[in-house]
């Protein structure tokens, strides 16, 4: 073992879509930052997600990456689940009213290229065998290709290393929870006949199938067959592919040409804890969850998008160590509902049971009846429902995600990707603080395009920190302080 090095204030362990995102949006706040790898550099084209969600297209917007991203794939607007609930994402209020369907190659790629222009360090084939901490920050132990053990010490390290972290181990920490589906199969491949759409889903029997189109020629298969529930390691060929697709979908649309073949299980589960001092979790080094609904990405790029300003504010002095607690408060319950909701959707949809079928015909009825019941369905699914929580006696947005809007100089989502927070205020209002020259610890301060009242601090990930009708340049004042509150 080499000595102890101190390349930057923060490491941060995995560079999947959740450690890309919180590397970059570091890197854009001036804290210089490593993204230590096991892989060697290479995006794989076999990832698992495929679906962006409306909340992580806002979040993706607001550092301008949503429009390339959304140019990769194929869009959709309705679900439907159980071949009786119908939900139209049409309905969402967002400038991003549908599913997109990419794999999550993409958007690795995209989140790498931000990373790599803003200055992140990379340090591939480098993998974590040891980690200590003490109240002034952590050491890391890295061994790299050549076997050799290094010492990174840093202020702060975060876990995005996947559902197998080695982080989340190092630390002890539990990882309680269920497999929800003993086996699922999953396959790339080629069809002969194209589907009537780009997501194709169905169960028949006990047999589930969904099959999404990549955009290039290229189809994800994913499906189980509760006959034929196996160890993951027993092997998989496209004609057990097809059977199961043959029962769920009625066809097999004349799949070929197989570029992978995998046969994995699906837990929930989710650590007690996201952050044990210098130390924090996101992402699946977090929390997992079953592959209904597809929130599992979108719910680590979220939490990313949530700890990165945090992170930044502390390291570079503008907020306590003791901010940093916030993040759990918030992204934990979100992970709970993200666990209970998926599972709950796996389970009606595998439910074999009559009186088990039974509750399913029925919560699909209602919720086809009743609009608050598809409403709240679809905010959960894609994210824009969540709010976290206010002080006693705020303002009712407090906590809340703020839809795009239009501003004077523009949309809220172009004026969030400088990384800062931003204050709406009134047309009316005059400068709501006095001299900001040379000032970037004070908020970005934009005008409602319309008559609105109301002053908004928007906090840099979307939700609104603090807000106020009818607010003087005092009042303002005074509502600056729950920045870092």
């Amino acid at each position: 073992m080499t000595g102890t090095v101190s390349p930057h204030p923060v490491i941060v362990v995995g560079s999947g879509p959740t450690g890309l995102l919180l590397a970059g949006d570091l890197a854009a706040a001036g804290v210089p930052v490593t993204l230590v790898e096991r892989r060697p550099r290479k995006i794989s084209n076999l990832s698992r997600a495929f679906g962006v969600h409306a909340r992580t297209l806002e979040q993706l917007d607001a550092r301008d990456l949503a429009d390339e991203l959304i140019a990769t794939g194929s869009t959709i607007t309705g679900l439907r689940l159980f071949r009786r609930l119908s939900l139209d994402l049409g309905t969402l209020p967002s400038r991003f009213p549908f599913l997109l369907i990419t794999p999550q190659y993409e958007v690795e790629r995209l989140l790498e290229r931000r990373a790599r222009e803003l200055g992140v360090e990379f340090r591939y084939e480098s993998e974590v065998v040891g980690l200590r901490q003490d109240a002034d920050g952590a050491d890391l132990d890295v061994r790299g290709a050549d076997g050799k053990v290094v010492t990174h010490r840093a202020a702060y390290v975060v876990g995005t290393d996947g559902h197998r972290s080695a982080v989340r181990e190092a630390l002890g920490l539990p990882f309680p929870g269920t497999s929800v589906i003993k086996s699922l199969i999953l396959a790339d491949v080629r069809l002969a006949e194209r589907p009537d759409s780009v997501l194709t889903v169905n169960g028949a029997g006990n047999a589930f199938a969904m099959i999404a189109s990549f955009g290039d020629g290229w189809y994800r298969v994913m499906g189980w067959n509760r006959d034929h529930e196996v160890p993951d390691d027993a092997p998989l060929d496209l004609d057990e592919v097809k059977e199961i697709a043959r029962r769920a979908l009625g066809t097999d649309f004349g799949m070929h040409d197989a570029r992978w073949l995998s046969r994995f299980h699906s837990d929930e589960r989710q650590v007690p804890r996201y952050r044990v001092g210098r130390v924090l979790l996101a992402g699946d080094a977090a929390h997992i969850h079953s592959p209904a609904g597809g929130q599992g990405m979108n719910t680590g790029l979220q939490d990313a998008a949530n700890l990165g300003w945090k992170l930044a504010a502390v390291v570079q002095g503008r907020a306590s160590d003791d901010f940093l607690d916030t993040y759990e408060a918030e992204r934990h319950p979100v992970g709970k509902a993200v666990l209970r909701s998926s599972g709950g959707l796996v389970r009606l949809a595998r439910a074999h049971q009559p009186a088990v079928r039974a509750v399913r015909a029925l919560v699909s009825a209602v919720a086809n009846i009743a609009r608050p019941v598809r409403t709240k369905a679809l905010a959960q699914i894609s994210g824009i429902g969540y709010r976290y929580p206010a002080p006693r006696g705020a303002h009712r947005l407090v906590g809340t995600r703020i839809p795009d809007a239009v501003l004077e100089s523009g949309r809220l989502y172009e004026a969030l990707r400088g990384g800062r927070f931003v204050l709406i205020a009134p047309r009316a209002l005059p400068e709501p603080y006095g001299n900001r020259a040379g000032r970037e610890d004070l908020p970005a301060v934009e005008r409602w395009a319309g008559e609105s009242r109301t002053t908004v601090l928007v906090r840099p990930d979307g939700y609104v920190a603090w807000a106020a009708e009818d607010a003087d340049t005092a009042a303002i004042e005074k509502g600056l302080t729950f920045r870092f509150a």
